[in-house]
C-alpha cells in the first residue's frame, strides 16, 4: 500500500493545482507514516465495492476502528453491499465542515 501512495507522490501532473516539490511531499508522507496507528485486519469483511482494490480501505477502517474515510471517491466507496453503519465516509471538503461544524 505504501508503494502505491509513494507512486502517485511522484506524480508531478497529480500535484499541478498545489505545486509541492517531490521532495516535500516524500517528507510529508514520511512524517504522516511515522505517526500512523498501524493495524493489520484480521478477517476479510469484502465490502463489495464496485472497485475490488478499493475492499481493502474499508476492512483496514474497520479493523482500526476509524470513524471516518476521507477520500474524493466517497460514491464508491458508499456502494459496498456490507455496510458499517459506524464509520463515516466524507470527501475532504465534508470532513472539514464536520470538523468545524461538530468538533470531530
Amino acid at each position: 500500500m505504501i508503494r502505491k501512495y509513494r507512486s502517485i507522490l511522484a506524480r508531478d501532473e497529480v500535484f499541478e493545482s498545489a505545486p509541492v516539490p517531490h521532495v516535500e511531499r516524500e517528507a510529508l508522507f514520511d512524517a504522516f507514516c511515522a505517526t500512523a496507528e498501524w493495524v493489520t485486519p484480521y478477517f476479510l469483511w469484502r465490502p463489495n465495492l464496485p472497485d475490488e482494490d478499493d475492499n481493502h480501505l474499508l476492512e483496514l477502517a474497520a479493523t482500526g476502528r476509524a470513524s471516518w474515510v476521507v477520500t474524493w471517491n466517497v460514491r464508491d466507496l458508499k456502494r459496498g453491499e456490507l455496510a458499517f453503519p459506524d464509520l463515516q465516509i466524507a470527501d475532504p471538503i465534508e470532513y472539514l465542515a464536520a470538523v468545524d461544524r461538530e468538533g470531530v
